[in-house]
């Protein structure tokens, strides 16, 4: 399972739905898009301490997915059907829906405009 940005957030705050989701993948993958925006929270946050370390101590247990010329041209694809079908989403999320598109994993966001992306799943909470 690939995690996007807020199943991260909602993991590292321990929020059951989000815990839940995430004790029952065999397999933990975070693209380093997500990182990006998790350690510009950090950043931002009185507990980036607490977050630092609980971040360091996850990714342990976790793959970190890199961006690379497959990767590329699934992003490339995604933005075209989303583009030809009138529904664009932020380009950080088809970065994210292109790994999980490459690496044929499920992602685990609160983010519905995932569901529009064809060929991958979104796990909700």
């Amino acid at each position: 399972m690939i995690l996007d940005t807020n199943a991260l957030s909602a993991v590292a705050d321990a929020h059951p739905g989000a815990a839940a989701e995430f004790a029952k993948a065999q397999f933990i993958a975070i693209p380093v898009i997500v990182l990006g925006e998790f350690w510009f929270g950090i950043k931002q946050s009185r507990r980036h301490r607490e977050y630092e370390r609980w971040l360091a101590g996850s990714l342990e247990f976790c793959r970190v997915l890199d961006v690379n010329t497959e990767t590329a041209m699934r992003y490339a694809e995604i933005r075209t059907e989303l583009t030809h079908t009138g529904t664009p989403i932020p380009s950080n999320d088809a970065w994210i829906a292109a790994l999980c598109r490459q690496h044929n994993l499920p992602v685990l966001s609160r983010d519905r405009h995932f569901d529009w992306v064809k060929g991958i799943r979104r796990v909700g909470w």
